[in-house]
């Protein structure tokens, strides 16, 4: 495996920020994994196990704005290019024993750069989401945790978090 590059690539020679350019860049199929959580009181936790929220299904609503998430990330981070996502997908968790739902997000593209920030913004917004549909009975929420798991495609090949190895 290659060692991995410190450099900061998002400066230009006078060092003012930039957009890297990816021109000769190979395309290889990309994916990427990101993680994170929402803590709550067992209160709410139940209540949206129920379909008891009142602004309705919040893990739905957080699955439609998750992939919006991945569709918008480059109108959002000023340096991400803006890219083909072949695939996109979200999974929740229920950890009732610590009052969490655990967040998965998987990004998928064929393309001349990766997709760690787009399935990292998939994570960050469905995780805002459930915040903004619950909060009227749980204002004490807490996001937490937002972290690449795992990463292949491209130069420097596949990356796993040792997070991920903790587990």
């Amino acid at each position: 495996m290659e060692k991995e590059n410190l450099e900061f690539t998002h400066f230009n020679e006078a060092g003012r920020s930039r957009m890297v350019d990816v021109t000769e860049k190979h395309t290889t199929e990309r994916v990427a994994i990101a993680k994170g959580s929402i803590a709550m009181k067992k209160e709410t936790l139940q209540k949206i196990i129920d379909g008891q929220m009142k602004k309705g299904d919040v893990l739905g609503v957080a699955q439609i704005a998750g992939i919006m998430g991945v569709k918008h990330t480059a109108d959002l981070i000023p340096m991400c290019h803006n890219i083909f996502i072949s695939g996109s997908d979200i999974a929740f968790e229920i950890d009732q024993d610590r009052s969490k739902i655990l967040i998965e997000a998987t990004v998928k593209n064929t393309g001349q750069t990766g997709v760690e920030m787009e399935a990292l913004m998939a994570v960050s917004i469905a995780a805002l989401t459930i915040y903004d549909m619950c909060k009227a009975v749980d204002r004490e929420m807490t996001i937490e945790k937002i972290y690449l798991a795992k990463k292949s495609g491209g130069k420097s090949g596949v990356f796993v978090n040792p997070k991920e190895s903790q587990k």
